[in-house]
C-alpha cells in the first residue's frame, strides 16, 4: 500500500506538472519538451519510469514514436478519462509543433537501445499460443513491421505492455474514432480471453 501511495503521488504531481507548462503560454509546453523534460518522466537515458509507467523511449521507432504525439497533440489518444497515463503526457504534446515533434524524434534516435529488464512472470507456453494473434502485425519475434503500423514490442517494459493492452481491452485506448492502428488493436486485444491471458502474452513477449 505504501508503495502504491508513492507512484500515485508521484504520478500526480507529474499530472499536474503537464497542466502547469500546457498553461504556461509564451513558453509552452513545445519549448520545455525542446528543453529535454521528457527525461522527467522517461528517464534520462530514455529506460522508463515504473513509478508512474512512463515507457522506455530509447529504441522505439521513429515512425510509431512520431505517431504517437501527433496522436497526443490531435486529442486522438490520452482523452479517455481511465487513460490516466495517456492523461498525463497529452498536455505535454498538446502545444509542439510539427518541428518540434521532429527535432524530439530526431533526439530519442541518438539514446542507446537497451532492453527493459523482466518484471512480469506469467505461463509462456500459453503466452507462446496466444502471440500468435499479435505475429501477424507485430512480427514473429515482435520485432514489429512499419508497413503495418505495428511497433516493436520485444525489449518494451513488459509494466507498459501490461497497461496498454488493458487500456485496450478496456476501451480507455483505441476508441477515438480516428485512431484507425488503435481500434484494430481494440479488436485483437479482446482476443485474449482474461487478464490472465494479457500477463501470459506479456510473459511471452519478454523471451523474444
Amino acid at each position: 500500500m505504501k508503495k502504491l501511495m508513492t507512484s500515485t503521488t508521484l504520478f500526480l504531481s507529474v499530472l499536474c506538472s503537464a497542466a502547469s507548462l500546457a498553461a504556461e503560454g509564451d513558453i509552452g509546453v513545445a519549448a520545455a519538451m525542446d528543453d529535454r523534460y521528457c527525461t522527467t518522466c522517461h528517464g534520462v537515458e530514455g529506460l522508463g519510469n515504473i513509478a508512474i509507467e512512463a515507457p522506455r523511449l530509447a529504441g522505439m521507432e521513429a515512425w510509431y514514436l512520431k505517431r504517437q504525439l501527433e496522436n497526443f497533440r490531435a486529442g486522438i489518444r490520452g482523452k479517455h478519462g481511465e487513460d490516466l497515463q495517456g492523461n498525463a503526457m497529452r498536455p505535454m504534446a498538446a502545444k509542439l509543433s510539427d518541428e518540434s515533434i521532429t527535432d524530439i524524434v530526431d533526439w530519442i534516435g541518438d539514446w542507446e537501445y537497451v532492453p527493459a529488464e523482466a518484471t512480469i512472470e506469467g505461463n509462456v507456453r500459453q503466452g507462446r499460443t496466444a502471440f500468435q494473434a499479435c505475429a501477424a502485425c507485430h512480427g514473429a519475434n515482435a520485432q514489429g513491421n512499419e508497413a503495418l503500423g505495428a511497433p516493436a514490442l520485444a525489449g518494451q517494459n513488459d509494466w507498459y505492455l501490461l497497461t496498454q493492452l488493458r487500456n485496450f481491452r478496456a476501451g480507455f485506448r483505441g476508441s477515438h474514432q480516428e485512431d484507425t492502428f488503435g481500434s484494430q488493436m481494440v479488436t485483437m486485444s479482446k482476443t485474449l480471453r482474461d487478464d490472465q491471458a494479457v500477463i501470459n502474452v506479456v510473459s511471452y513477449i519478454n523471451t523474444l
